[in-house]
């Protein structure tokens, strides 16, 4: 195997292991200029083709993380059952969907 074979089946195991609407939590970031918090949870949109995992971060914050550099882990069936069942609790729902909110029938004329 070259080194781009080897990259790539690194990639397609990372993209297994993550797929979109896996939940993970960060640990710590190696990012000295902008970090996302450690303790952020958030849920998995896409790997990218060099291995980053973006998430979408519960706070708002969609910084990707790199596999070897930051440090974070996937949540338990048991945990993401136990979010959504305080989620419910609170009467909030979360969109998970990632489908825009419609419209407020505004327009704008320029």
């Amino acid at each position: 195997m070259n080194q781009f074979d080897i990259q790539r089946a690194r990639v397609e195991n990372i993209k297994r292991t993550y797929p979109p609407g896996t939940r993970i939590e960060l640990i710590s970031m190696s990012d000295p200029y902008s970090p996302v918090p450690s303790g952020t949870k958030g849920t998995v949109s896409f790997v990218d083709d060099m291995g980053t995992i973006h998430p979408k971060w519960d706070n708002g914050r969609s910084l990707g993380v790199i596999v070897g550099e930051d440090e974070f882990r996937k949540l338990s069936q048991s945990e993401i059952e136990a979010e959504q069942q305080t989620l419910d609790e609170n009467g909030e729902h979360s969109n998970s969907n990632d489908e825009p909110d419609e419209k407020s029938g505004m327009n704008m004329i320029m």
